[in-house]
């Protein structure tokens, strides 16, 4: 299987967004907790996710996670560790000290990422990379999220947003993440829902640098609902 040509701009809009969502992921996490634990909190965090944006990188450029022909793929086991370890990391103490510390505003203005990516998703569909069911012009509205993570966040940090809007967008937004999921999974060549044509199937994320869209963008979106969840559960009055 051979790699993707797509344009500069599909393939460092890509690098670029994972690489920015770790940074604020750092940030976040040095930021939770006790003050005299930031700078190991911060070094932990940054030498976890640098470890893991390079592991997705070579794996994908040494071909590993291409083996799409077996059953399950390398891929899957690669992904699924990926959102258990945000789920682990939303739910842990970490977790709960970052969503009522940290701005409200922050949490929910940090999906803002999923605006440009999903521009970036079309184009890849325009340039022949990306099966068009994972764009909005096919089945996946994510867009919604993104513009609504940014709409919210300003209302947020205006004092403007009552609780019920933030409940509102958190649970669209995951639910619009949960329907691409499945649609990237449904277009792996193993299940082939959508067309067994190249152009239908979801292949692209096997390799350097799109590997991060489903091992770092997208569980990093899961993080956001997690956290904003607890922030709208522990401290409802924060949002109102």
């Amino acid at each position: 299987m051979s790699a993707p040509v797509a344009s500069g701009l599909v393939s460092g809009s890509i690098a670029t967004l994972a690489i920015l969502v770790a940074v604020a992921i750092v940030a976040l996490c040095a930021r939770g907790g006790e003050p005299a634990g930031r700078l190991r909190r911060g070094l932990i965090a940054s030498v976890l996710l640098s470890t893991w944006l390079g592991a997705g990188w070579i794996l994908a450029e040494r071909g590993v996670l291409a083996h799409l022909e077996l059953r399950p793929p390398p891929i899957m086991f690669f992904i699924l560790i990926s959102v258990v370890g945000a789920i682990v990391l939303g739910r842990s103490a970490l977790g709960r000290r970052i969503a009522l510390e940290a701005p409200l505003w922050a949490l929910v203005g940090m999906q803002a990422f999923r605006l440009p990516l999903e521009l970036a998703m079309h184009r890849a569909v325009r340039e022949g990379v990306m099966p068009e069911q994972m764009s909005f012009t096919g089945y996946n509205f994510d867009i919604v999220s993104g513009a609504g993570a940014l709409l919210v966040a300003v209302l947020l940090a205006n004092g403007w947003a009552p609780g019920w809007v933030v409940w509102l967008w958190d649970v669209i937004g995951a639910l619009l993440l949960l329907v691409i999921v499945v649609i990237a999974v449904l277009s792996l060549p193993m299940f082939h829902a959508f067309g067994t044509t190249p152009e239908r199937l979801n292949t692209w994320v096997a390799f350097a640098p799109y590997i991060w869209l489903p091992s770092v963008l997208v569980p990093s979106a899961l993080l956001g609902h997690i956290l904003v969840t607890h922030r709208l559960r522990l401290a409802p009055a924060a949002a109102t």
